[in-house]
């Protein structure tokens, strides 16, 4: 059997009293590595659930997802996720591969930032569709997010802006964010930010975002039942006076 294990927002003792029961019964036991981050490392995790931990990278769940499903027909394999097991695409994908070899699986949910992005005061139901912002290079600057940012506040929807791990630990090695690396003019942290962010894009993007009735807001730590102020991690973004 093949389970998928959220492991939620926070720490060790997130995990759930059935994701943690499965974990100390099989065989291998993988954490996946790069979809984000927990606020404790791994020892910390094989400490409190008793078990080695097998790091997964993407290109091992990518590309040699085989090697994850090895022997997944005649014993126990775990494979744990921050979050939901469903928060990313990649993960769907080894369900599919699972399926096709045969294999059982089972899904243990839990927190996600998802859904624990409500905290900062905007119903889920006025989201749209959510984007990805990753930290740009010399030669690479994905632009795509502009574009579903821009027709979900046309819509008068919220955005939800996940920040790529790299990014994330970037942002938070600062207490004043005033730009990143290259082009990148940070991850929509504050109006200006956002508005630099939105105007550094091409022409072609059929001009900037403005922010002047939505101000940026971001929140991080969101396992500890807050949203300090201070913190930088994602973002919602919507029309007529809705933050981003």
């Amino acid at each position: 059997m093949l389970y998928l294990i959220g492991l939620g927002l926070g720490d060790a003792k997130d995990i759930t009293v059935k994701g943690l029961e499965v974990v100390r019964r099989c065989s291998r036991v993988y954490l996946e590595a790069y979809t984000s981050v927990l606020t404790v490392g791994k020892e910390a995790l094989e400490e409190f659930y008793g078990r080695e931990l097998i790091l997964a990278d993407r290109e091992e769940v990518e590309q040699e997802a085989d090697g994850i499903l090895k022997d997944a027909d005649t014993s126990d394999v775990a494979f744990l996720v921050v979050g939901d097991p469903f928060g990313a695409t990649t993960h769907s994908d080894l369900v599919l591969r699972a399926t096709k070899l045969g294999i059982p699986y089972r899904v243990v949910h839990n927190a996600s930032i998802m859904n624990a992005v409500g905290c900062c005061g905007l119903q889920l139901y006025r989201f749209g569709e959510t984007v990805s912002i990753v930290f740009w290079t010399d030669t690479w600057k994905p632009e795509s997010f502009f574009d579903k940012v821009k027709r979900n506040r046309q819509n008068g929807m919220h955005t939800l802006c996940l920040l790529a791990s790299e990014l994330r630990l970037w942002l938070t090695d600062r207490t004043e964010v005033t730009g990143a690396p290259g082009d990148c003019e940070v991850a929509l942290v504050s109006r200006s930010e956002g508005e630099s962010q939105g105007s550094s894009l091409p022409a072609r993007r059929s001009g900037p975002l403005t922010f002047a009735s939505c101000p940026p807001a971001g929140v991080a730590a969101l396992s500890h039942g807050a949203v300090p102020s201070s913190s930088i991690g994602c973002a919602a973004e919507g029309a007529g006076g809705a933050r981003f």
